[in-house]
């Protein structure tokens, strides 16, 4: 047995070993940016939700502005507030449009000089589980979460008190610590469920191929020449459309090579018959042309003229003999194709008649043409069923005995014309009727036949294929032989 399947799975298993670490490496990355996203998001969430209620504490408790003026020790008393509360807020005092008046905050280092009110107004009108984040002033591009409360005089508005939950510091802190943390758990986590992931998935490919590779070794055997090795059923699987398609292409290159065989055989046939042939006339032509020159002077004019005849009848039918070979191989190259026009089929019939009449009457046979009046025009070839008709008048008169009758009919049937050929010959057992349409196929029966080529009805049934026909044969022995086809009418529109 090859290697070329242990071959061929060991690839198939690489690229798809190396496939799946790709996608489990992709998914990988993507479930620790996923994780990360996720982890930040939960940290806003716990720091709004566990200090979001700070702000509005420290207003409730100290009053930041005293008669409109920025009171600072109010300020260091929230900001000690917010130290013991959270020792990682800023706090931030703002005014009606969201400008910065004063803070506090660590290192004091403030790049922004106002906030947006936007966020502030959606945090005070927020759900409890609806994150709101709000421009960060240590940070011109940055958002926090934060903490907000308006300041009110008299139910006035005067400012905000605006609270950053979690300072750069912290945030610099937690985050080291926890893309550590997370880096080595989640670094651990995903190569474990790389190694089982990708176990699991060999060998799950490993079973649902099991039937591929069977499909493979058949093919293999197949090439190598097991010519009947098939898939089996059971090897099929859910792979079936492929394995019925390997068993019909594999049926079909047997039935091609048969075909082949065959056509081979025919043509060795062919070649054998084809030089059987043309040496009996050659033959002949040699023997009579070497008697005329050696007795020449001794020869009257009667047998030089027999001679001659004799040569000129050999070259006559080995120029038939040629004629149907190349019509023959024509035909079954497909060099021919039919030109049909419409003709009147009783013309060509009378025609055909008139020249058999002669034949006929050297050999006592009777020829009668019968076809009735008004006979309507076939569609067809003119020349093709002309020669088709020849070769059935010329099988007739080989086989039909002197004092015999040959029949040559037309009849109307429907939308076609049958047209029959009947003569009272010795007829055609049963069991050689089929075989009687192939070349250099003969009956038994008479010794004539054996003169023949054995491919006037080859011929005529290549024809009637182009036409989109056929050609039957009507036999019983010593009850003559009938064959007979159908040709369309002509239909006028």
């Amino acid at each position: 047995m090859s290697d070329k399947p242990l071959r061929f799975t060991s690839h198939l298993y690489l690229k798809i070993a190396v496939a799946l670490l790709i996608i489990l490496g992709a998914l990988g990355i993507g479930y620790l940016g996923i994780t990360t996203y996720a982890e930040q998001a939960y940290f806003k969430e716990v720091n709004q939700r566990l200090y979001g209620s700070i702000a509005d504490q420290t207003v409730k408790e100290v009053k930041p502005f005293v008669d409109g003026q920025v009171d600072t020790t109010a300020i260091k008393d929230i900001m000690h507030s917010m130290m013991v509360i959270n020792p990682n807020v800023e706090v931030y005092l703002l005014d009606t449009e969201g400008k910065i008046i004063t803070y506090v905050a660590p290192y004091k280092k403030i790049k922004r000089t106002e906030v947006s009110l936007a966020p502030i107004e959606a945090f005070l009108q927020k759900d409890e589980t609806e994150i709101v984040e709000g421009d960060d002033p240590r940070d011109p591009n940055g958002m926090k979460v934060f903490s907000a409360a308006k300041i009110l005089e008299e139910e006035k508005l005067i400012g905000y008190v605006y609270i950053i939950l979690a300072s750069q510091e912290q945030i610099a802190v937690t985050s080291s610590l926890y893309k550590s943390h997370v880096l080595k758990l989640s670094s651990q986590l995903f190569l474990v469920t790389l190694f089982v992931a990708l176990i699991l998935s060999l060998l799950a490919i490993w079973f649902l191929t099991r039937n591929l590779r069977r499909i493979i070794q058949t093919v293999i055997r197949f090439k190598e020449g097991d010519m009947a090795v098939r898939v089996a059923p059971e090897d099929k699987g859910d792979l079936e459309i492929l394995a019925d398609t390997f068993n019909d292409m594999a049926d079909q290159i047997v039935a091609n090579i048969e075909s082949i065989k065959s056509v081979e055989n025919l043509r060795r046939e062919l070649i054998a018959n084809v030089s059987h042939d043309l040496r009996t006339p050659l033959a002949i032509q040699q023997g009579y042309a070497e008697t005329l020159l050696m007795k020449d002077k001794n020869l009257s004019e009667e047998e030089r003229a027999s001679y001659l005849n004799i040569i000129l009848s050999s070259g006559n039918r080995l120029q038939h003999l040629v004629q149907q070979l190349f019509e023959y191989s024509k035909l079954e190259a497909n060099q021919i194709q039919a030109e049909k026009e419409s003709f009147f089929i009783s013309e060509l019939a009378q025609d055909i008649t008139q020249k058999y009449q002669i034949l006929a009457d050297n050999k006592n046979i009777t020829l009668h043409l019968d076809m009735p009046h008004n006979l309507p025009m076939v569609f067809a070839d003119l020349g093709l069923v002309e020669r088709v008709i020849q070769n059935l008048m010329d099988n007739a008169l080989k086989f039909t005995p002197n004092g015999g009758s040959i029949q040559f009919i037309l009849e109307e049937k429907e939308k076609n014309i049958l047209v029959r050929v009947a003569d009272t010959g010795p007829g055609i057992p049963e069991h050689e009727q089929p075989l009687i349409f192939e070349r250099y196929r003969q009956t038994e029966n008479g010794k004539e036949a054996k003169q023949g080529t054995g491919l006037g009805l080859a011929i005529a049934k290549k024809i009637m294929e182009i036409h989109n026909s056929s050609i039957q044969v009507i036999s019983k022995p010593n009850e003559g032989a009938e064959f007979r086809f159908f040709l369309p009418a002509y239909a006028v529109v």
